[in-house]
């Protein structure tokens, strides 16, 4: 699985905001929704690369259409 080494939950939530999800609740954890998918993404700063890699790979995304909307 390739890395996606940096990602500040900050952007990660603009990106998937980008594509249509919306933040469904909030915590430890910022849980997002497009109505059909459910991520969970952690307030971390920076994300665990293999983190970030399952996080877009649960929304439907390859890694390389995620890098490009950063």
């Amino acid at each position: 699985m390739p890395r996606i080494p940096g990602v500040n939950h900050q952007q990660a939530v603009k990106v998937f905001e980008s594509l249509g999800f919306w933040i469904a609740r909030q915590g430890k954890h910022i849980t997002m929704t497009d109505g059909k998918r459910v991520i969970t993404i952690p307030r971390a700063n920076p994300i665990n690369a293999f983190t970030m890699a399952g996080i877009v790979r649960d929304a439907g995304l390859s890694i390389e259409e995620f890098r490009q909307r950063l």
